[in-house]
């Protein structure tokens, strides 16, 4: 194999071992990741680390600092803010334009939806978080827009990070009031889409999206203001 496609192997593994620690939450917003320690880990020398962290930095996954490593960005407020802005823009366009929706796009999301239940069951929420994110982005993909579909399939990685760590958040309550009772509100207000789409009704379905964008966005002001 010649040199430079090892090398580029190579910086595929670091990138998909350091990108799937990250939104997973193994590595937590504020963790140093240095090139030794990720070159030890996955099993490569020092320049496949710097490609694939470099290409991590242009996502803005991480800040690379010369000499001393990688930070890991914490997920900010703004950053969240921005993402849920642009998502219900799209998101509300998109549920409308999907009624009446066809059998097929009702089947799909009747089974990403008892996906999220079993990951939720199961106490897996990064699970669920992906399971969710796939739940809204088939509704945008029923619009036949590719340029939104693009434009939101921008956004997948940033929503999967933001979705764990918003499962996990405890604002204004009680550990034992907060992760479940979030959980299973998220599983209410995607039944409630699901519902309003098989009804047909577009209105109830985009009040519904709302609804639920709206939620989020009190649940992240709460977090980050305490």
């Amino acid at each position: 194999m010649p040199a430079a496609t090892m090398t580029a192997s190579a910086a595929d593994r670091v990138y998909q071992h350091v990108k799937q620690g990250v939104l997973d939450r193994r590595y937590e917003g504020g963790t140093l990741l240095t090139e030794g320690e990720l070159g030890d880990a996955v099993g490569v020398s020092r320049t496949p680390v710097r490609e694939a962290l470099l290409r991590l930095e242009t996502e803005g996954l991480l800040k690379l600092y010369p000499k001393k490593g990688a930070l890991v960005l914490p997920v900010s407020a703004q950053e969240i803010s921005d993402v849920l802005e642009t998502r219900l823009l799209v998101e509300e366009f998109t549920v409308r334009r999907a009624v009446p929706a066809p059998p097929c796009l009702l089947e799909r999301l009747a089974a990403l939806l008892e996906e999220q239940r079993r990951h939720a069951a199961d106490g897996d929420l990064a699970a669920m978080a992906a399971a969710d994110r796939d739940f809204h982005a088939e509704i945008v993909r029923s619009a036949g827009n590719q340029i939104l579909c693009r434009l939101y399939d921008q956004l997948r990685d940033r929503q999967l990070r933001m979705g764990v760590a918003l499962l996990h958040a405890r604002p204004g309550g009680t550990p034992a009031d907060g992760a479940g009772g979030r959980v299973q509100r998220t599983l209410d207000e995607h039944a409630e889409i699901l519902d309003a789409l098989r009804a047909g009704d577009a209105e109830a379905a985009a009040a519904a999206v709302r609804g639920h964008l709206d939620r989020v966005e009190a649940l992240v002001r709460g977090r980050h203001d305490r």
